[in-house]
């Protein structure tokens, strides 16, 4: 018998073509060396290059301060601490209670005097006043027949006068024809008030229907939303939480205020018109110009303070209802910088440099650039600038002592 197995030399020789060749040998020679050093070398001159551009990339984190407009060299003779109130402030509600079809608002969004905020269902009023303009032209109809019905008889009137002028009809059927036009007079006088009453009733309909459309009362600010759609709302309270009594809230953000409690011990100290300057919780870097509207002529006989409203002298977007503000009453003002000098407070920190070569980095298009400035004076933890920097800017004040001119900054929150 004749076996078909291959023997142990074939075995072998076929196991060993079955050998991967580890070695990479190309038709022409080995040129696999240049290939890792060319990968070498492309490796390392982008490596360079990241390494000189990470900076760039990534940026210095810096943390910035307001410079803020000086407002002059008085003195505080008191401080006290207080918030920032609205004058103007009103929830909207509606005249009748009724279900909301539509609120047109959101918080934040800016109305004007008149503007609509919000619908309530008027399905029925829509059908009553569609039934009252039916009536009224039946009305006008009406009027219109009895016209040509007293033109008629005026005419039949004239005929049986003349008649009875040349006694060709009786005195019976010329008094029936006067009584006939009277009677017709007397219903176009009906019919004439009955046609003024049904376009009186339309206008009131008209009117009813307008008071299902809610809206602003001033120009101002909407802060809060307190109903939507499906909600019942009502201008008095329905003793249940299911019954809205306002539909928004609208403050008119431009006469907002400062009020502060002053103790009564102090209160000789604060005089209507004297200049405040004050610093918003929010934004302890920027004070902002107010001065003394009243002194309200009451006493607090728990607390012993007396209130005093205070005016803002400009309007900031960034004053806001509610926020809690440190205010210090100064003395009267003597001749110092004023916002056409320049003249700004920036933290002491901000001012590089020694001599006359002083100079603070303002923050630009997230990039550090220098501005030389003149005319330091200090001010507690802070310097008055004269010159070369203006108010609101926004100065470096941490950071790195080698950061120059250009460099990329990242602003700390």
């Amino acid at each position: 018998m004749v076996s078909n197995e291959p023997n142990s030399n074939e075995r072998a020789e076929r196991l060993s073509s079955l050998r991967i060749d580890r070695d990479p040998v190309e038709p022409g020679g080995r040129r696999w060396p240049w290939a890792v050093a060319l990968f070498v070398v492309v490796a390392a001159v982008a490596g360079g290059v990241g390494y000189w551009r990470l900076p760039e990339a990534v940026g210095v984190r810096v943390e910035p301060a307001l410079a803020a407009l000086s407002q002059s060299a008085s003195a505080s003779v008191l401080d006290a601490t207080g918030y920032v109130t609205a004058r103007r402030s009103a929830t909207v509600s509606a005249e009748i209670t009724g279900k909301v079809r539509e609120v047109l608002i959101e918080e934040g969004q800016s109305v004007e005097a008149g503007e609509v905020l919000a619908y309530l269902d008027d399905s029925i009023q829509r059908a009553e006043l569609e039934l009252a303009e039916a009536q009224l032209e039946s009305a006008r109809s009406a009027l219109a027949e009895i016209r040509a019905q007293l033109e008629e008889a005026r005419l039949n009137l004239a005929r049986m006068r003349d008649l009875a002028a040349r006694q060709l009809t009786s005195a019976q059927d010329l008094d029936a024809a006067e009584a006939t036009e009277a009677t017709l007079a007397a219903r176009l006088a009906a019919g004439e008030e009955n046609v003024n009453v049904a376009a009186r009733v339309v206008e009131l309909r008209r009117r009813q229907l307008d008071v299902y459309a809610i809206r602003a009362p001033f120009a101002g600010v909407v802060i809060d939303k307190n109903a939507q759609p499906g909600e019942m709302i009502s201008p008095i309270s329905a003793g249940g939480g299911f019954t809205r009594t306002g539909i928004c809230t609208i403050v008119d953000m431009d006469s907002v205020e400062i009020e502060v409690d002053v103790n009564e011990a102090y209160i000789q100290r604060v005089k209507t018109g004297q200049v405040v300057s004050a610093v918003l919780d929010a934004y302890p870097d920027s004070p902002i110009p107010a001065r003394v509207i009243a002194i309200v002529p009451a006493a607090d006989r728990e607390r012993a303070t007396v209130r005093v409203r205070i005016g803002f002298d400009e309007r900031d977007a960034r004053i806001l209802p509610d926020m809690g503000v440190k205010v210090a009453f100064l003395e009267a003002e003597t001749p110092g910088p004023s916002p056409a000098d320049g003249g700004v407070l920036v933290p002491g920190a901000a001012v590089r440099g020694a001599g006359e070569d002083r100079y603070v980095l303002v923050v630009e298009a997230d990039r550090a650039r220098r501005r030389g400035i003149g005319d330091l004076q200090p001010s507690g933890d802070r310097v008055r600038i004269g010159a070369g920097l203006a108010a609101g800017e926004r100065v470096i004040v941490g950071g790195p002592a080698d950061l120059s001119d250009g460099d990329l900054v990242e602003v700390q929150q």
